[in-house]
């Protein structure tokens, strides 16, 4: 299970004025008037002894300002460029409160080229119309699986699925990427005991509980793989542990926050509540049967044995099984795998954009 996002509203984008250009008259200064011209007055010979005496005054003066300024120069040259204000040209604004250049403005000459930006990674809240869902040549690489031999104990188990990891990473990873989805694995556990504790809750281990996943963590508590039932038969385990992954994959790319908006919104016990929960899980279905379709007969692990057995067993789980509603029926939990299985194509996975009868 996961969380929906929480809500962010982002910060008002105030205009925030530059300062004065450096040297420009600030607003409402006197500018200076001009001056009325007359008739130049005779003047007498000690005048003009006194006004040459003033003159000469004031180029002293003068003289002296335009040192006081020189020196005020080089002091704010040589200012720490950590504390400088910044310079501007024109009529370039400061960025707006939300730390980013507002649209038709520019930032200081200054600006680090390296700031942080919101341009990485983001996943995408859609459903029927998300990316990876849109394009009809959309699926994984065929690739080559290693695996270890499976053994029923709790050592051999976690080996195995550890390594399936591992596979799983590199056929989901590259795929995500590409659509510029901010792909990290998810974090592995492996239970020992009746129930276990998550973000979601405590976790009871039992037939509808197989492998959890939660909040980027994938949990396999080996007495919920009925290995007395199962054997040594992987290809069944496998095709559990791509299903609990297709819900990583959901998480990466904004499917699962998408979805529980949408069952919080509706009730998660109502109908819709519980339809949107059966569009999620027969998603993850079809991601299950995407990857071993992938890589069966591709000369590793995942062999023909192991891709038939899985499956024949799909329909042997689902809400029939369970006694639950919220994952659909053993028919509808066998052929969303196998849809996914047979054309290995993204668009053929859009459980949110099928009618509803193909996911009670």
């Amino acid at each position: 299970m996961t969380q929906p996002p929480n809500g962010q509203v982002p910060p008002p984008r105030g205009t925030v004025q530059p300062p004065p250009v450096p040297g420009a008259p600030a607003e409402n200064a006197w500018l200076g008037r001009p001056q009325r011209l007359s008739a130049p007055q005779r003047r007498s010979p000690a005048a003009i002894i006194g006004v040459s005496l003033g003159a000469v005054a004031v180029l002293v003066l003068g003289l002296v300002a335009i040192v006081a300024l020189n020196r005020g120069e080089a002091t704010v040259a040589g200012t720490n460029p950590q504390t400088a204000t910044p310079s501007f040209n024109g009529q370039n604004q400061l960025p707006g409160a939300g730390g980013a250049p507002q649209s038709g403005t520019l930032a200081p000459d200054n600006a680090s080229t390296s700031a942080p930006t919101a341009t990485g990674p983001q996943k995408i809240l859609k459903l029927a119309d998300h990316p990876i869902l849109s394009d009809p040549k959309a699926g994984l690489q065929n690739k080559v699986c290693t695996l270890p031999a499976w053994q029923s104990t709790q050592d051999g188990a976690q080996a195995f699925f550890t390594a399936a990891s591992k596979c799983l990473d590199n056929a989901w990873g590259p795929f995500l990427e590409a659509y510029h989805l901010p792909f990290t694995p998810p974090a592995l556990h492996f239970p020992t005991g009746t129930s276990f504790e998550t973000e979601c809750g405590t976790i009871q281990v039992g037939i509808a509980t197989a492998a959890y996943y939660c909040e980027n963590n994938l949990y396999v508590p080996f007495r919920g793989l009925q290995t007395d039932q199962y054997g040594n038969n992987p290809g069944v385990y496998l095709a559990l542990f791509a299903h609990e992954y297709g819900h990583h994959v959901q998480e990466v790319a904004g499917l699962m926050d998408a979805a529980w908006q949408k069952i919080y919104d509706a009730g998660q016990n109502s109908p819709a509540g519980l339809e949107m929960s059966r569009r999620k899980e027969l998603q993850a279905q079809c991601f299950s049967g995407m990857f071993l379709g992938a890589h069966v007969d591709q000369g590793g692990s995942v062999t023909r044995d192991m891709y038939n057995k899985a499956w024949n067993d799909q329909e042997t789980r689902g809400d029939n099984t369970s006694h639950s509603h919220d994952h659909g029926t053993n028919a509808h939990y066998a052929s969303w795998w196998r849809a996914g299985a047979t054309s290995n194509r993204m668009a053929d996975c859009n459980t949110f954009a099928a009618p509803s009868s193909d996911v009670s």
